[in-house]
């Protein structure tokens, strides 16, 4: 049996766990680790500026494939700075592995020199940690972190290493598990299949139904499924912002996104539904608005892989607790079947009154004589662009509402955003984790002036890795949706919501050796947009002026119904 270091058996379990890119920065804890990695060239580490974008670029490569990403940090403020990319993950149950290096097993407790309990700090963002104890167990608790972080409802999981785990001279024997053995962890397989049949039972006599996706359709890779079943019953589907490409976002039956910035249609659908088909969605409070308003009519049909988030927030009449993608399938056999079929003349008149609400709606903004774009246009135009088969990861802001709700998205795993935790700086290392395992696709990041600075520092990544991303940066001289809720709430008074003393974004970029635009006239968006995606092995920053004044709508009227909006400054439902 071949005899390793544990260091060296660190980078063995990831080459045969199967995994390419490693995305991390080196410290004290974790040198025999990284010494152990020059000596091979199976795995490649991807060396960024700043921990927190090696979480998110190992999270961003777990959105587009489904596979855990793997993010390397070493101990002390190392292991801190990545805590914001492992809660972002954790939040939208994304699989990723993180190894954070750790002081001497002896010295644990001690105040040691860049000691810190990652342990405690990250119980509460992750879905398991593992703290090394012998060498000889690398391999196994490698093998373990990616069975749980890809099983189930997937989630991060860390592993915190001592230094003296990874000592060079002293080796053990080297076994990687072909099995994994939990006997306290079992995810479920399949769904109950007498609540399955209840349920499309259920459907089969909704009058007013509405199927209702988030990103658990996407991530149990179910969107073939969702798309089958929607077609057979000819239901309105509307996605939550993780769903976005759970499916076709041009189809008919689309209905739009819904919740705090969804469409006209699918808040008002969704109020007035008899049955709701939830599936991979938890009923977040973005989607709900007040609990006690939500859907008063219908009966809630809930799927998901994870029990705990049926009935949490709204109670499921026939919950089904099993992965999308099988009792998916099951539904479809069933639906295929039966003898029963939908009510069509109930249908045909709740698809006319979806038209309706289109008709008065439908993604409305208003464009004026003067010269300041509007924020919908430039994503209108990028979609055109990029015939909407780009990956498109974003911020958090305005920007991330106006690309969900006007970029169409018709394939699942191409729109790549924090959802959950609503993180700034994720953008533009997203794309970067996305563009290195894609390099033929197109890969956009959607950002503002204040989110891309929270992690600029990664076009020098960029540059050293040849990761030609585009950027997109919509410019509005403010935090946007700060400034929004300012005006909405709080008599505009716009307390720290504006960015002043901005750089000049082209200089900044070309610095870092990439190519920088500037577009301040809407005639020339669609020049520049062109020729930006043309230089394909180059970055592209387009520096886009916005009008700073323009807001997200439809919005919410917080502590209402799915029905309750503003629709524009003045107009209300």
């Amino acid at each position: 049996m071949e005899l390793l270091s544990g260091a060296e058996m660190v980078v063995r379990a990831l080459k045969d766990e199967g995994v390419q890119y490693i995305y991390g920065y080196p410290g004290g804890s974790l040198l025999h680790v990284y010494d152990a990695l020059f000596q091979q060239e199976d795995v490649q580490h991807i060396l960024v500026r700043h921990e927190q974008a090696a979480t998110h670029m190992a999270d961003a490569y777990a959105r587009a494939t489904g596979k855990a990403g793997v993010a390397l940090v070493t101990s002390g403020p190392g292991a801190t700075n990545a805590v914001t990319g492992i809660a972002t993950a954790f939040m939208d149950s994304i699989p990723m592995v993180v190894i954070t290096g750790q002081v001497m097993s002896h010295l644990i407790g001690e105040d040691a020199f860049q000691e810190t309990d990652m342990l405690g700090i990250s119980r509460p963002i992750v879905k398991h940690n593992f703290s090394v104890q012998r060498p000889e167990d690398i391999p196994a608790i490698v093998r373990k972190a990616f069975h749980i972080a890809e099983s189930g409802r997937p989630g991060p999981v860390v592993i915190d290493l001592p230094k003296d785990m990874t000592t060079p001279t002293e080796r053990y024997p080297y076994e990687f598990p072909k099995h994994v053995k939990m006997r306290s962890y079992s995810p479920i397989t399949r769904g109950h299949s007498g609540q399955i049949k209840k349920a499309t039972d259920m459907l089969l006599a909704a009058k007013r139904p509405v199927i209702y996706t988030g990103g658990g359709v996407i991530m149990g890779d179910a969107s073939t499924e969702l798309t089958e079943l929607a077609k057979l019953l000819n239901f309105p589907v509307t996605n939550t912002l993780m769903g976005l490409g759970g499916y076709p976002g041009t189809d008919r039956q689309f209905i739009g996104m819904l919740g705090m910035h969804g469409s006209y249609e699918a808040n008002m659908a969704m109020h007035h539904a008899d049955l709701i088909l939830a599936v991979g969605a938890r009923f977040d409070d973005r989607v709900t608005n007040a609990c006690d308003k939500f859907c008063p009519t219908a009966k809630i049909v809930h799927i998901d892989i994870d029990p705990a988030s049926i009935s949490k927030t709204i109670q499921a009449d026939v919950p089904i607790v099993g992965p999308a993608k099988v009792v998916l399938e099951e539904m479809v056999q069933l639906v295929k079947g039966s003898k029963k079929q939908p009510d069509q003349d109930a249908l045909h008149a709740w698809w006319q009154q979806i038209d309706e609400w289109r008709q008065r709606h439908g993604g409305r903004y208003r464009t004026d004589d003067s010269a300041l774009m509007k924020p919908q246009q430039v994503i209108e135009m990028l979609s055109q662009v990029t015939n909407g088969n780009a990956f498109v990861t974003s911020d958090v802001g305005q920007h991330q509402m106006f690309a969900a709700q006007y970029y169409k998205f018709n394939k699942p795993n191409r729109w790549i955003n924090s959802g959950g935790l609503g993180t700034m700086g994720f953008g533009l290392p997203a794309a970067m984790g996305v563009k290195m395992n894609f390099p033929d696709d197109d890969v956009v990041c959607v950002t503002g002036e204040g989110s891309i600075q929270m992690n600029i520092q990664e076009l020098s990544t960029c540059n050293q890795y040849d990761l030609p991303v585009k950027i997109l940066c919509l410019n509005n001289q403010s935090l946007g949706m700060v400034r929004q809720w300012q005006d909405m709430n709080y008599e505009s008074r716009h307390s720290q919501s504006y960015m002043q003393s901005l750089p000049d974004f082209v200089k900044l970029v070309e610095a870092y050796g990439h190519v920088g635009m500037k577009v301040e006239k809407y005639s020339d968006l669609e020049g520049a947009m062109r020729e930006a995606f043309a230089l394909k092995d180059r970055l592209v920053f387009m520096d886009i002026a916005v009008d700073p004044f323009e807001h997200v709508y439809p919005m919410q009227v917080p502590r209402g119904s799915m029905r309750d909006m503003w629709l524009t400054k003045t107009e209300r439902t």
